[in-house]
């Protein structure tokens, strides 16, 4: 059952169950809505319904943002941010219990929150996560979810692993959604990247192979596929059908304030940490652009965040660099 719950006007509760067995019988989708996508990865997903809003890839008022893992700590920082912008935001929640207080993030800002009641677990292929891009019809999808290390291995790879992926082929194959914003890991890679010293790149293997084995290989086939889809759009659809594909990839997260300074793009500290605050503020910034793209680093550090969001947009930077994307789009799409 999915729910939504809704900040202004006055709360209200309803069951939407009966409208996602409607969703089933929906209209094809336009040839060109997911021409760039093999046949195989479109046998689970349901066509998106008729009313799919057209394209943009620029940032305008009233954009509407579908929040995934509405609960998590960069979520809730981010949630505000998107409001105060006017944008309209969906978050999706598993536990009832956190519908106030996500609610009581929109008390006096200036755009819409909704509040929907959905487990990531029940999200089993791109069908269950079309159903509910149907439902909400965003303009922009944020994946901040994950298991937590919650469930064990098992949870991990359902939620951050192959829920992440479904949304992900979903929103890709959504004409009216332009922007899919994944927060990840900085150390989501497979290779060394250049600019990294040995001892920081060790420290990364280490969390990857030790640590945390499971979170990150369910990161990394996460972070791929996305990679590797955006490299087949471009390549089949070019300017026609522009998708932003941002992987923003912070390192150690704490929960210290805000500090507005940021080392981002590409960054040497494996280890490094970064606030959760400043994750969020960052991902705002990203999203209100139409010209970021990519894999983008993020540790605190000495610039601004402002300036540091203008510079990666400006000098394209992108911290896939190193890795197979190549590799990518034939591992997925052979």
């Amino acid at each position: 059952m999915i729910r939504f719950l809704q900040q202004s006007p006055p709360v209200s509760t309803y069951n939407i169950s009966s409208q996602l067995q409607i969703n089933a019988k929906l209209t094809p989708l336009r040839d060109d809505a997911t021409s760039f996508l093999p046949q195989s990865t479109l046998t689970n997903i349901t066509p998106p319904s008729s009313h799919a809003h057209k394209v943009s890839f620029k940032s305008y008022p009233n954009m509407h943002v579908l929040l995934l893992g509405g609960h998590g700590k960069v979520a809730l920082h981010l949630t505000p941010l998107l409001l105060n912008r006017a944008w309209s935001v969906t978050s999706v929640i598993r536990n009832p219990a956190h519908e106030s207080e996500i609610l009581a993030l929109g008390q006096g800002l200036k755009g819409t929150l909704k509040v929907l009641l959905s487990s990531l677990e029940d999200v089993k292929s791109p069908s269950d996560a079309q159903k509910i891009i149907d439902t909400v019809t965003p303009d922009y999808v944020v994946w901040s979810a994950g298991a937590g290390g919650k469930g064990g291995p098992a949870r991990t790879i359902a939620i951050d692993q192959e829920a992440a992926k479904h949304f992900i082929t979903a929103s890709f194959a959504s004409p009216g959604v332009s922007k899919f914003l994944m927060v990840s890991y900085l150390g989501s890679r497979r290779k060394q990247p250049s600019w990294m010293p040995d001892d920081e790149w060790a420290g990364i293997v280490r969390t990857n192979t030790e640590v945390l084995p499971t979170y990150a290989q369910a990161k990394q086939e996460a972070d791929e596929y996305m990679t590797a889809l955006a490299a087949q759009r471009k390549h089949e659809s070019g300017p026609a059908r522009p998708f932003q594909a941002i992987n923003l990839r912070p390192g150690l997260l704490t929960d210290k304030p805000a500090t507005r300074k940021v080392e981002l793009g590409i960054t040497p500290k494996g280890r490094g940490s970064v606030t959760r605050e400043d994750v969020a503020i960052v991902a705002d910034l990203l999203l209100a652009r139409a010209d970021t793209e990519g894999w983008i680093d993020l540790v605190n550090g000495e610039e601004g965040v402002e300036e540091a969001v203008e510079r990666v947009a400006r000098e394209n930077i992108d911290a896939v660099v190193g890795e197979d994307v190549e590799g990518m789009v034939k591992r997925f799409f052979p």
